[in-house]
């Protein structure tokens, strides 16, 4: 059985797919881009603005279904640029305690829904 995780406090889909999906105790995230909640406006002055912004878009999702970044088990984190790597790591450090954050690929793509620069999703457990 699953449980379709829905907030006002993360961008509404854009696309035929939920904020997220909640199946035994692993919930997962569909990836989030860097769009404001309430305006749906996009945040991307900076990467470190971008980024910030996907990582409180997942923050809220993973809220919804009663969890937070602890329950993190993997992410993926899809980039335009690799060069932006460090700028984007710096940011999502911020988010986990280093000796128990996630498993974690990421990975340089040719594009991104609205050609935002990074796009992330995760695998969380109760």
């Amino acid at each position: 059985m699953k449980r379709i995780i829905t907030t006002s406090k993360a961008p509404v889909p854009i696309g035929p797919y939920n904020q997220a999906v909640l199946t035994g105790n692993t919930l997962y995230t569909s990836g989030q881009i860097a769009l404001h909640p309430e305006t749906g406006e996009l945040v991307n002055a900076t990467i470190e603005q971008e980024t910030k912004q996907v990582m409180e878009n997942l923050k809220a999702v993973l809220f919804e279904a009663g969890m937070t970044f602890e329950n993190v088990v993997k992410t993926s984190i899809f980039i335009s640029d690799m060069e932006n790597f460090s700028k984007i790591n710096a940011v999502y450090a911020t988010y986990f305690n280093e000796e128990t954050a996630p498993a974690r690929e990421t990975v340089e793509v040719a594009n991104l829904p609205k050609y935002v620069k990074v796009e992330i999703s995760m695998i969380a457990i109760i």
